[in-house]
């Protein structure tokens, strides 16, 4: 499995996607209008051929305007994992008690939503295009913007918990994956080319994801383009959208 696609959700859509723009070197790629069955607007922005989406609840029964609620504003929302196997899949979470709450399939995806009840942190999907490198999701052309994109790729992402191991093997079980865990680090996944990695609390709003680690071309650039949008904090990190960025070098 690895990382394929991150959304976060936000009150106001396009101030957040202006700063990731701006920021990260990115283009939106696609406005998908398929989202709105789901009570959404979105904005679709591709780092070579992974992607970050932002989110936002047009409909006050949206599931995400109640996530918006619960966590006290814009925050990360949804992890997009890419997988060879869905009928696989399927078998392990069904015998881990996962129950899937949406799916879909078209002759060049499928995609299995699983019910955050059930995970906990974010709410999560498995997707699994044909051919491997396509991806319906961010619309026709989005290759030539996201090899133009000043980001290259998501390297990982964080969640935060009360109880961050319990979670890591919760996640470890449904996506049949080992937990592993350097002395005093935090409990991770490792996927291909990526991490989750699963940690405490570092505010007050709750489980959810709170950073996500991405590689650019040049981080300094992009540190410097925050630092105008006044998007650093005193520690000098980068908050985008209630979601930490940490930015690396790309090899």
């Amino acid at each position: 499995m690895r990382i394929r696609q991150i959304a976060l959700v936000a009150r106001a859509l396009d101030p957040v996607v202006e700063h990731l723009c701006a920021v990260l070197g990115v283009e939106v790629a696609c406005n998908d209008p398929g989202v709105a069955e789901f009570g959404l607007k979105n904005a679709v922005m591709a780092l070579g051929d992974q992607f970050l989406e932002v989110v936002c609840p047009v409909r006050a029964d949206a599931t995400a305007a109640r996530y918006l609620e619960r966590r006290h504003g814009d925050g990360g929302y949804m992890v997009i994992l890419q997988s060879d196997d869905l009928d696989a899949d399927r078998a392990r979470l069904a015998q881990a008690g996962v129950r899937v709450v949406w799916e879909i399939a078209f002759d060049d995806i499928a995609t299995i939503h699983l019910h955050p009840r059930d995970l906990g942190g974010a709410i999560v999907s498995l997707d699994r295009p044909v051919p491997p490198g396509s991806w319906r999701w961010a619309g026709p052309g989005w290759e030539e913007k996201g090899e133009r994109a000043a980001a290259r790729a998501i390297l990982g992402a964080e969640i935060q918990s009360d109880d961050p191991a319990a979670l890591a093997a919760r996640w470890g079980e449904a996506l049949g994956l080992r937990v592993a865990q350097e002395t005093g680090g935090p409990p991770r996944l490792d996927l291909d080319g990526g991490h989750l990695r699963f940690v405490g609390p570092g505010d007050d709003r709750g489980p959810g994801v709170t950073c996500v680690r991405v590689a650019l071309r040049d981080p300094h650039a992009a540190l410097a383009h925050a630092h105008e949008r006044r998007l650093t904090g005193a520690d000098g990190r980068v908050t985008i959208g209630g979601v930490r960025f940490d930015l690396v070098a790309a090899r």
